[in-house]
C-alpha cells in the first residue's frame, strides 16, 4: 500500500511539474488562448483531489514493524589444572544460563575418566570451590572464562555415607549382644547370664539406630551432593569403632550392673526414650518447614509438647541427642559410653554454635534468649 502510494504521488508532481513548465511558456499566450490554459489548471486541480483524496482512504502511514535479532551469548571456558597450570582441555557454546553442573557435564564428556562429583572448578588457584548450582554468567568477567580444575577423589553420595555409618553400629552390636565365638570365653559365656539392664541396652541402642536409618530414609532431605571416600572411611572407622569398644563391655560376661540397681536403669531408660521420640519430632518439624524461600522463618514449636524446646534452643535436636547418650550412659554406667558421650557433646556443641550464628543473622528476632544447644547455658 505504502509503495502504490509513493507511485502515484511521484506520477501526480512530475505531471504537475511539467504542467507548470508548459504553462510558463504559455503566459505570453495567454490572451490569444484563455481557455486552454483554463482547461489545464482545472485538470490539475483535479489531479490534486484525487490524490487527497486517495491518501486519506488509505489511513495513516504505519513504520514496518523492526526485526528483532536475539543474540545469544555464548562463553568459551578454558580449564587449567590447578597444580601445573597447563591447559586440560576448553569447553565451548556455554550459554548464559548454563551452571557449573553443566560445565562439569561437558567437561566429563570431553575428559571421561573425570566423572561430574569428582570435578573441582575454582576460579582462582587455592580459592573455593564453585557450587554446582551457579550460573557461567554470574562467575564470568568476559566471554573467555578461565577455570581451576581439581580432583577430588573417590565421590560417594551422602545418603551412602549416612546409611553406612548407621547400618554398622546396628549390626555390630548385635554381633556382640550373642555372643558369638572368639569373641568370649564361651564357658563362661555360658556360665553366666545376662542381667537385665543388658538386653534393654540393646533394645535401647537399636532403637537408637534404626530411627537413624528410617529418617535418612524417609524424614531427612539429603544433599544431592557428594563427599570424598575419605570421609565415609572417617565417620565409619568413628562409629564402628567406637560401638565394638562399647558393645564389648556391656555384653561381656563380666559385666556389673549400674550401682543403684533397677532405678537408676528405669529412670534412664525412660529419659532416653523421651528424648528418642523429641528428636524425631523436631526432626520432622526441620524437615518440613511452613515457610521457605524468601518468606522462610525460624522453626515453630507447635501443638507437640516435644517440639517446645524451641522456646528455649536454636538447635533441640542436638539438646535431645545429647540427652538420649547421657541416659545411656547412666543406664550401663560403662566408661566407654561416657567417653562417647563426652566426644559427641563436643562435636554437637560445636555444630550447634554453626547454626546458631546463622539463625542470628537471619532470624534475629526469633532468637530473642535462645541458646544453641544447652537451655541457658550454651550460647
Amino acid at each position: 500500500m505504502c509503495l502504490l502510494l509513493t507511485r502515484q504521488l511521484l506520477l501526480v508532481v512530475r505531471r504537475m511539474f511539467k504542467r507548470h513548465r508548459s504553462l510558463a511558456s504559455e503566459r505570453r499566450r495567454e490572451l490569444i488562448s484563455p481557455r486552454a490554459t483554463r482547461s489545464i489548471l482545472k485538470d490539475d486541480m483535479r489531479n490534486f483531489h484525487f490524490l487527497s483524496q486517495f491518501i486519506l482512504s488509505a489511513g495513516p502511514l504505519k513504520s514496518t514493524s523492526a526485526v528483532k535479532h536475539t543474540k545469544t551469548t555464548h562463553f568459551e571456558i578454558e580449564i587449567l589444572d590447578a597444580q601445573t597450570k597447563k591447559q586440560i582441555c576448553i569447553v565451548d557454546k556455554v550459554t548464559q544460563k548454563s551452571t557449573i553442573h553443566d560445565v562439569k557435564q561437558k567437561f566429563h564428556k570431553a575428559c571421561p575418566q573425570w566423572y561430574p562429583s569428582r570435578v573441582g572448578l575454582q576460579l582462582e588457584r587455592g580459592g573455593p570451590f564453585l557450587k554446582d548450582n551457579l550460573t557461567v554468567q554470574s562467575v564470568a568477567a568476559s566471554s573467555i572464562v578461565t577455570l581451576y580444575f581439581t580432583d577430588l577423589g573417590q565421590q560417594v553420595s551422602w545418603t551412602t555415607v549416612f546409611l553406612a555409618e548407621y547400618t554398622g553400629p546396628l549390626l555390630i552390636y548385635l554381633l556382640f549382644y550373642l555372643r558369638i565365638p572368639y569373641i568370649y570365653d564361651m564357658k563362661e559365656s555360658s556360665r553366666r547370664l545376662c542381667h537385665p539392664v543388658v538386653h534393654l541396652a540393646c533394645f535401647c541402642h537399636c532403637i537408637h539406630y534404626i530411627r537413624y536409618l528410617l529418617e535418612t530414609l524417609f524424614v531427612h532431605k539429603v544433599s544431592s551432593g557428594h563427599t570424598s571416600l575419605k570421609i565415609l572411611l572417617k565417620s565409619c572407622a568413628f562409629y564402628w569403632g567406637f560401638t565394638s569398644w562399647i558393645a564389648y563391655y556391656i555384653n561381656h560376661p563380666r559385666y556389673t550392673p549400674p550401682s543403684f540397681g533397677y532405678r537408676q536403669v528405669a529412670v534412664s531408660a525412660i529419659n532416653f526414650l523421651i528424648c528418642e521420640a523429641g528428636n524425631h519430632f523436631i526432626n520432622v518439624v526441620l524437615a518440613h518447614p511452613s515457610h521457605t524461600g524468601n518468606n522462610a522463618c525460624f522453626p515453630s514449636p507447635n501443638y507437640n509438647p516435644f517440639t517446645w524446646m524451641f522456646f528455649l534452643v536454636s538447635c533441640p535436636n542436638y539438646t535431645y541427642e545429647i540427652g538420649s547418650w547421657i541416659s545411656f550412659t547412666i543406664m550401663t554406667q560403662t566408661l566407654p559410653v561416657g567417653i562417647f558421650t563426652l566426644l559427641m557433646s563436643i562435636q554437637m556443641s560445636l555444630w550447634a554454635q554453626k547454626k546458631h550464628k546463622i539463625y542470628l543473622k537471619k532470624f534475629n528476632s526469633y532468637m530473642h534468649r535462645k541458646s544453641a544447644m544447652i537451655p541457658f547455658i550454651l550460647t
